[in-house]
């Protein structure tokens, strides 16, 4: 499954239909975020029970505000509709995964 581009106008959807759902918030000029999209594509195959998006924090800032990133990248975990776990900074794909794996 691949990784889905999330904006203002389709993140509540996607945040809210999945029972454990991944928002990577990154900026295209954010070398640690470079360094964890590959993280995150690979994850996406491997979790098929996960769905993953990615947001662009410069093209959807209220989002981003609404959730308070301050740092980037930030992974946000949702269940069932509702923040429950984040990851902020750079992070092995081991370590991504076995943090979303608690939720399933």
């Amino acid at each position: 499954m691949s990784v889905q581009r999330l904006y203002d106008k389709n993140f509540e959807e996607f945040v809210s239909q999945n029972a454990v759902v991944v928002v990577d918030f990154y900026a295209d000029w954010c070398m640690p975020c470079r360094i964890m999209s590959p993280r995150i594509d690979e994850l996406s195959e491997e979790l098929k029970e996960v769905s993953f998006g990615k947001l662009n924090v410069d093209e959807n800032s209220s989002i981003a505000q609404r959730f308070g990133i301050i740092s980037i990248p930030t992974l946000i975990i949702f269940k069932n509709g509702s923040q429950v776990d984040e990851i902020v900074g750079t992070r092995s794909k081991e370590g991504v995964r076995e943090t979303v794996r608690k939720y399933l």
